[in-house]
């Protein structure tokens, strides 16, 4: 998966990252419990990680170059995941 954003003029590229099943099995059920998590960077250089919990917004301490911020990103979903799935 490549990621971009932004116009033609102002390109951001978020690196390239492939999900494992298991992951995307967490992203899912945490996008559908209401636990959305993205990389937010202001300059592109380096990323930081939002996680939204019912409404209110989390950031990450530390920050990630482009590919490891997916990584990154996809355990948090894993965490929230093995952390609440048999409890909501």
């Amino acid at each position: 998966m490549r990621n971009y954003r932004g116009n033609k003029i102002g390109v951001i590229n978020y690196g390239e990252y492939k999900t494992s099943k298991k992951e995307f099995e967490a992203y899912r059920w945490c996008i559908k419990n209401n636990i959305i998590i993205w990389p937010e960077t202001k300059l592109g250089i380096e990323w930081k990680i939002e996680i939204k919990i019912n409404n209110k917004v989390h950031k990450s301490p530390e920050a990630y170059k482009a590919v490891e911020v997916w990584k990154k990103m996809y355990e948090y979903y894993l965490y929230y995941y093995n952390k609440y799935e048999n409890k909501i």
